[in-house]
């Protein structure tokens, strides 16, 4: 059945309606005031169509009589689920009761998913949810990048669902800055490294836009305050140099680490990467602040460029 037809014949029998109703998943509701109207997740410009007629035709004209047809509705929607919802899995298969067990660490990325989104939707499970979403985007890191609209765009997922999954992402990416924190001393251009990718690579790596940042340290190479300095690209004139030189003059900084990344993924530097950072090392020097290294953030953890390991801070 895809239209208020059945074998070419209007819908007639009031079995016949609910089954219609059950597809487009309408579900009557009576006001307070005695309007009777139908609660629906998505349009069906047919059912708008024939809604008028389908009151008159079940005869909904209180709260009784509509709350008959909606459990009707929701019985025979049930009727039609081709997966068992995750309360009634055996024990052992349940997201939840799998990472009390065997540890968060052993669950599939499609399982700690289910576990975020809590309930599935009409027809599908939480997991088989989860599922669908890592399907269409590839991995987590791509639900990451996706926008709350984009995410909504999936079926079955709402604004709350796409709440939840951001908040739960956004938890992980916060716990590596809390370990980038942690470190007591930057000494060597590894240590440089994992600060930077800790810390900034999370939000920096798949951004559509160029960031530029600055992490001040003190006279024993320990970060103090990171800062960003500007956004959507690196030029001279873009890049404010006396404001690098100010907050390392206000923090007392004895040094600094530059850091942006390339959209693009290729984390080689340009002529102006360059340029800009010998104009920063030599407006610091004035200052007696030095600049430790520049890294440029690829796509991945291996994508970076330390202009200290390149030996470029001199040129």
């Amino acid at each position: 059945m895809d239209a208020y037809t059945m074998d070419a014949r209007p819908l007639e029998s009031e079995e016949e309606i609910i089954e219609f109703l059950a597809t487009v998943k309408a579900y009557p509701v009576c006001s307070r005031k005695g309007k009777v109207f139908f609660v629906r997740k998505s349009s069906n410009e047919l059912f708008d169509k024939f809604k008028d007629e389908i009151i008159e035709k079940l005869s909904l004209r209180d709260k009784e009589s509509c709350e008959r047809i909606r459990n009707a509705v929701r019985e025979k929607v049930a009727e039609r689920r081709t997966n068992r919802p995750i309360n009634k899995w055996v024990r052992d298969e349940r997201p939840r009761e799998m990472l009390v067990k065997h540890g968060a660490e052993n669950l599939s990325s499609t399982k700690l998913l289910a576990i975020i989104l809590r309930t599935g939707s009409d027809g599908i499970s939480a997991e088989d949810l989860a599922r669908k979403l890592l399907n269409h985007f590839g991995s987590l890191r791509a639900i990451d990048s996706a926008s709350i609209t984009e995410l909504c765009e999936i079926e079955g997922i709402g604004v709350a669902k796409a709440a939840q999954i951001k908040a739960a992402l956004e938890i992980g990416k916060r716990l590596l800055r809390e370990n980038a924190e942690k470190k007591k001393r930057i000494s060597c251009v590894e240590d440089v490294v994992e600060y930077v990718f800790d810390y900034y690579s999370p939000y920096l790596r798949d951004s559509k836009k160029e960031f530029f940042n600055v992490i001040l340290l003190d006279s024993g190479n320990k970060p103090i305050k990171n800062i960003e300095v500007s956004k959507g690209g690196l030029e001279a004139s873009v890049v404010d140099i006396r404001e690098i030189v100010r907050e390392a003059s206000r923090e007392g900084a004895a040094s600094i680490i530059l850091t942006h990344n390339h959209p693009s993924g290729e984390a080689e530097p340009s002529g102006e990467d360059i340029r800009v950072t010998k104009r920063i090392a030599e407006a610091c020097g004035l200052i007696g602040v030095r600049v430790l290294d520049h890294v440029i953030i690829g796509k991945n953890r291996e994508d970076y460029v330390s202009f200290l390991e390149k030996g470029l801070l001199g040129k």
